[in-house]
């Protein structure tokens, strides 16, 4: 478990802002479905949604680290 969260760590890491930013989106409307598929019932698994909201917690944190850098390298 903790092997595939450090791949995908990796995968994120290695995106640059513009696909970051690609993936949120990705990322946000699969919760998106996914939070219709459940309270519909066409899903029961709720680890799915868990799962994808931790990946855009992820890929924001990632994003703010990013801008947090530019605004410190451009301070300098």
């Amino acid at each position: 478990m903790a092997h595939a969260r450090n791949a995908e760590l990796k995968e994120l890491g290695e995106m640059d802002l513009r696909d970051l930013v690609e993936e949120l989106a990705t990322s946000t409307l699969a919760a998106l479905i996914l939070r219709f598929q459940h309270a519909t019932g066409q899903r029961s698994r709720a680890a799915e949604l868990m799962a994808i909201k931790r990946r855009i917690a992820r890929i924001n944190t990632l994003i703010r680290a990013r801008e947090i850098a530019a605004a410190e390298s451009a301070g300098k």
